[in-house]
C-alpha cells in the first residue's frame, strides 16, 4: 500500500504528470512482483532517468485492463541532478516517452504548485463506460475499449436508475471487498446517452471511488436497463448494503479515466488537509 509524503521534504521538487494509457495489456496501475504494470514501467523509466529510485503516487489506481485519456500522478526529486544541473520538465517528457512503450504516453510534465498532490488534492474524477448492447458489431479498431452486450439497453431506464445513485452515500454495496478506509462517496454525474454509432457512453464523476465501483455500478444499472429489475431496486441495493453479486460487474475494458480535476492553486492546501484525513484507500 502507498505511503504517500504530502510534501516534498527539504531539497526536493515535486513534478507532476499528466498522461494517458491503453490499460489491456497491463494487470492494472499498482505495480506487483512479476506482473506488468503501468506504475511499475514508469518508475522504471524514471528511475533509469534520473539514475536513482522514484516513486510515483497516482490520482487513481486503475483495475487491469482499465485505460486513462487523462491521468495524473507526481514524484519527488533532488533540485539538481548528480551533475549540479537542474531538471528541465519538457526534457524528462521527451526522454520518457523515448523510454517507455507506445501504450504509455506523457503528455505532459511540470514543476507541481506547493502543497499539490496528485491524489489527495484532486477535486473530482471522472469515467466514461461504452456499451455496444443489442448484438452490434464493433470495429476491430475498437474492440479494446467497448464492452459487447448482447441484449438491448433501454436509455431512460439506464438513466432512472442512475439518478438514484447521485449524492453522498456509503457505496460499500458497490465496492469489492480488499480495499481499506472509508467507502463514503459523492457521485455527482452518472447519466447515459446513446451515441451517433448506437453505442451506449455513460459519464460518471464522483470525488473518488473505492475499488471496482465503477463497474460495480454500470453493471447493477444494465440490470435495470434490460428489465430484470426496475430502478427501485438500485435504491434498496443502497439502503440494505446488499453486495451485488460478482457476475453482475462489469469487464474493464469498456472503462475509461478521462479527466481529474483540482483547485486553484492557492486552495490546495486546504483541499490537503481534508482529503489526507477522509481518504486512507481509494
Amino acid at each position: 500500500m502507498e505511503q504517500p509524503t504530502l510534501n516534498p521534504g527539504s531539497g526536493l521538487l515535486r513534478f507532476r504528470i499528466d498522461f494517458s494509457y491503453d490499460g489491456t495489456g497491463f494487470s492494472g496501475w499498482a505495480r506487483q512482483v512479476d506482473q506488468r504494470t503501468i506504475q511499475g514501467e514508469m518508475e522504471v523509466a524514471l528511475s533509469g532517468l534520473v539514475r536513482d529510485r522514484v516513486d510515483l503516487i497516482v490520482a487513481g489506481r486503475t483495475d487491469a485492463g482499465v485505460h486513462a485519456s487523462f491521468q495524473v500522478a507526481h514524484f519527488d526529486l533532488p533540485e539538481r541532478d548528480k551533475y549540479g544541473k537542474e531538471w528541465k520538465p519538457q526534457d524528462l517528457q521527451y526522454r520518457l516517452n523515448r523510454m517507455l512503450s507506445e501504450e504509455i504516453l506523457v503528455k505532459a510534465v511540470t514543476k507541481a504548485p506547493p502543497h499539490f498532490h496528485a491524489r489527495f488534492s484532486a477535486l473530482r474524477r471522472t469515467y466514461i463506460y461504452r456499451i455496444a448492447d443489442g448484438q452490434q458489431h464493433i470495429d476491430p479498431l475498437k474492440r479494446f475499449d467497448i464492452t459487447p452486450w448482447y441484449r438491448h439497453l433501454d436509455l431512460s431506464r439506464l438513466n432512472e436508475a442512475s439518478r438514484r445513485l447521485l449524492g453522498e452515500h456509503d457505496f460499500a454495496t458497490f465496492c469489492k471487498p480488499g480495499g481499506f478506509g472509508t467507502t463514503l462517496r459523492r457521485l455527482e454525474e452518472f447519466s447515459w446517452q446513446r451515441m451517433a454509432d448506437a453505442t451506449l457512453l455513460a459519464t460518471v464523476t464522483a470525488d473518488a471511488f473505492c475499488y471496482s465501483m465503477v463497474r460495480n455500478i454500470v453493471g447493477a444499472v444494465v440490470c435495470v436497463g434490460e428489465s430484470r429489475f426496475e430502478p427501485e431496486w438500485i435504491s434498496s441495493l443502497l439502503l440494505n448494503r446488499t453486495r451485488v453479486s460478482q457476475s453482475m460487474v462489469f469487464p474493464a475494458r469498456g472503462l475509461t479515466l478521462i479527466a481529474v480535476e483540482y483547485p486553484a492553486d492557492d486552495l490546495l492546501e486546504a483541499r490537503l488537509k481534508v482529503t489526507a484525513c477522509r481518504r486512507d484507500e481509494e
